[in-house]
């Protein structure tokens, strides 16, 4: 009988080990960063763009080495991994500042590229890609 009552709780133990680690693992994967590969383009090259999870919201983040472009009406745009396209906020705000992060919006799955898209000359400026697509429902 002691046999058995120690094999419970042996194996109660164990069970509530692994359910913690597997918390610890989703709460981990939802903290986790992405970051493309260098921007490249025709007025865009350098600096880099990173998705991370804050407060609920999928946030999409240039580094400090990103410079924006001198061209009228720049957007941030995403491309998710079927395509489509998702244009954005307006990259310039005013005089020298510029959105540097901005939320993703939720109807948008998932983001294999980022891109800089000049609205006025319907022209892409450059574009980063990540390795792999950017699950955005998986990091809700």
């Amino acid at each position: 009988m002691k046999r058995m009552k120690f094999l419970y709780i042996l194996g109660m133990v164990a069970a509530s080990f692994l359910f913690s680690v597997s918390l610890t693992t989703a709460a981990d994967m939802m903290m986790m960063e992405h970051t493309t590969g260098m921007f490249s383009g025709a007025k865009v090259n350098g600096g880099t763009a990173t998705i991370s999870h804050k407060d609920g919201k999928n946030i999409l983040t240039a580094s400090d080495d990103f410079v924006p472009p001198t061209t009228p009406d720049p957007h941030w745009q995403v491309v998710d991994s079927k395509g489509n396209v998702y244009q954005l906020q307006k990259l310039n705000i005013k005089g020298d500042k510029y959105n540097k992060s901005i939320v993703i919006p939720t109807y948008v799955p998932d983001v294999a590229k980022v891109q800089v898209w000049c609205a006025f000359a319907e022209t892409l400026l450059g574009e980063a890609s990540f390795k792999e697509p950017v699950m955005l429902n998986m990091m809700k």
